[in-house]
């Protein structure tokens, strides 16, 4: 069976939150692409970093990214990270029959951080840091070892970078340099590092 590889990590910080992603896409045991990308912004100030099946994640992002646009115009106001989770939960469930082959984790804020995890099905968990993927074993005793609840957006960058590079050392299906998405209050900021 040949399945996709990928390590998606989410942490919570002070401020807000970072979504990071490694770069290879991988296809059972054939390095597809060493540049795609898995980290993804929905509005100014919700994200989501996805592993599985690559057009699946885009197809649903591309999905959930236009209703949340829509949304945002009938409200007259942003669209908070806890209604993009639970719309994307229920796009997938709506799919269950014939699911979309991808784990989510969804990052936002709205006054404060917020972290939630999606599987192909649409169960939704919230969560103050959360990895998935093939590497998610390896990253989440990283970050577990090190979270803190008020962290600042340093230290929130360097542990998910830690945490995907000790995915990347056991995982073949995982590498090739990491894509991170800060969102705060402010905004949206996006990072690409290679290693």
């Amino acid at each position: 069976m040949y399945y996709p590889g990928a390590t998606a990590v989410g942490i919570a910080f002070k401020d807000g939150v970072v979504l990071g992603a490694e770069k290879r896409f991988t296809y059972g045991t054939f390095v597809v692409s060493r540049s795609g990308k898995k980290v993804f912004s929905i509005t100014d100030k919700v994200g989501a970093a996805c592993a599985g099946m690559v057009a699946d994640m885009q197809v649903l992002i591309r999905q959930i990214t236009s209703y949340a646009k829509l949304r945002e115009l009938e409200l007259s106001r942003p669209i908070p990270p806890n209604s993009v989770a639970k719309l994307m939960s229920v796009l997938l469930f709506e799919m269950r029959y014939t699911p979309l082959l991808t784990q989510v984790i969804i990052g936002g804020v709205d006054g404060k951080p917020a972290i939630y995890v999606l599987d192909p099905l649409g169960s939704i968990i919230p969560d103050e840091y959360a990895a998935v993927g093939t590497g998610a074993e390896m990253a989440i005793g990283v970050v577990e070892a090190e979270y803190a609840p008020n962290m600042t957006e340093k230290q929130a960058k360097e542990l998910v970078v830690k945490s995907i590079r000790s995915a990347v050392q056991r995982d073949a299906a995982s590498g090739d340099g990491v894509d991170i998405l800060v969102l705060t209050e402010k905004g949206s900021e996006t990072e690409s590092l290679n290693f």
